[in-house]
């Protein structure tokens, strides 16, 4: 079963090696059929610590890193 890969945007880099990155997804509400915006945060596997607040990154399903982390950084674009 291939890993998932979803887009954001980094929202925090306090942690040591772990970053939130904030995933937004947009669909039709299914009564009002109006575009509607939920977001969900993960925690994701930084090792070198390069990435920061604002950028954007691509994220992969992984094992379990931690108690909260499932997830690896596998592609950064920075902001300027």
């Amino acid at each position: 079963m291939p890993k998932r890969i979803l887009q954001g945007v980094v929202v925090s880099d306090k942690q040591d090696k772990t970053v939130v990155v904030k995933v937004e997804r947009r669909f039709t509400h299914p009564l009002f059929k109006k575009t509607v915006r939920r977001s969900k945060h993960y925690h994701a596997h930084d090792e070198s610590n390069a990435v920061k607040v604002g950028d954007t990154v691509s994220i992969q399903e992984s094992r379990p890193i931690s108690k909260l982390k499932s997830w690896v950084v596998v592609e950064t674009t920075a902001q300027p």
